[in-house]
């Protein structure tokens, strides 16, 4: 079985984190071809430093490339539309960072077009991939937990001096950066859409939502209690409540360890790649490439995992949040 040819889109710090994920998986599996940024001298750097044989200075070539089966969008969230609608034209499956697109609207076009094409498409939700995530949907679905009746999860970090998050033209704000991983993170426990959205915040200057305070309210009076913030560093846990007891994943986003119900933790320990990542647990980003040559092979369009529905929901919920708190992109229009 041939490789799965991997293709990159910005020499960013989450594009380098990818492909040192993919390090720590077997080369006749995956094997990253090109990577293609704005600036050809990053380019260039990034291919040395991971030993890619083409550096490309734009998405085009890349695009056309015929030697790629799979592109992964690491580029910043308002460029993800654009770019992920120019791999599918060329006949590309794709895997893209989250926040999917800037909105939900943008969203469905992207899936659609992708639907069209019969090519695989997958928003980048690592979470969902960890060993830990799929221990616990299990525990969820074999009712060991009971009924879910509550969540709690919250995500924040001092990131007052990182652009991407400070800035409207970059995408900025909580919401599509952190708020992403405690909406997930709350459907993958009720797995249902929330009736209710609740949601204040506090914006900066320049339009973007600094912290977020939200209730998503589901059947039966069950609520998930979700919080962001780029101000300070919050708990950064995830408690799942159920009626017959509870589960806690510390470092929800990419969780190697957990307190089970029984009250002990379990653990899964991360293989090392070849680099430093920038981010924590990076090397977890092999599951998701894992998934996605599992799929492709198996000639699907999606992840079970991260439907193509469950993207569309998530992206919902961030609009929803987003227009309560007043966080207009000027995609929105």
């Amino acid at each position: 079985m041939a490789p799965l040819r991997w293709g990159i889109v910005s020499a960013g710090k989450i594009s380098h984190d990818f492909v040192t994920g993919l390090s720590t998986l077997p080369s006749d599996e995956h094997s990253v071809v090109a990577i293609a940024a704005r600036d050809k001298k990053r380019a260039e750097q990034f291919a040395n430093l991971h030993e890619i044989p083409n550096a490309l200075g734009n998405y085009e070539d890349l695009a056309e490339s015929k030697e790629i089966d799979v592109v992964y969008i690491g580029a910043l969230n308002p460029q993800h539309f654009e770019i992920g609608m120019m791999m599918l034209e060329h006949g590309k499956h794709i895997l893209v960072e989250k926040p999917l697109c800037m909105n939900e609207k943008q969203a469905k076009k992207l899936i659609t077009y992708a639907e069209r094409k019969k090519l695989f498409l997958m928003e980048a939700v690592w979470s969902r991939f960890f060993p830990a995530y799929q221990y616990v949907r299990k525990q969820i679905a074999s009712g060991v937990l009971g009924d879910i009746e509550e969540v709690n999860v919250s995500f924040g970090f001092d990131l007052m001096d990182v652009d991407r998050m400070q800035k409207k033209e970059l995408g900025g704000g909580t919401v599509l950066d952190l708020g992403i991983y405690v909406i997930q993170l709350s459907q993958w426990a009720f797995q249902e859409p929330p009736k209710v959205i609740k949601a204040t915040g506090e914006l900066n200057a320049d339009g973007v939502d600094l912290s977020i305070d939200g209730e998503l309210q589901y059947s039966g009076g069950r609520v998930a209690k979700i919080q962001t913030s780029a101000r300070k560093e919050l708990d950064n846990k995830a408690i799942i409540k159920g009626s017959k007891g509870q589960i806690t994943l510390p470092n929800f986003w990419c969780p190697t360890s957990i307190i089970d119900i029984d009250g002990k933790q379990k653990e899964w320990v991360l293989p090392k790649g070849k680099h430093k990542t920038n981010f924590p647990n990076s090397e977890g980003l092999r599951y998701e490439a894992e998934e996605v040559r599992k799929c492709i092979l198996e000639g699907k369009l999606q992840s079970e995992h991260m439907s193509h529905n469950e993207s569309l929901l998530v992206a919902h919920i961030e609009d929803s949040i987003r227009k309560q708190v007043g966080v207009i992109y000027p995609e929105d229009y």
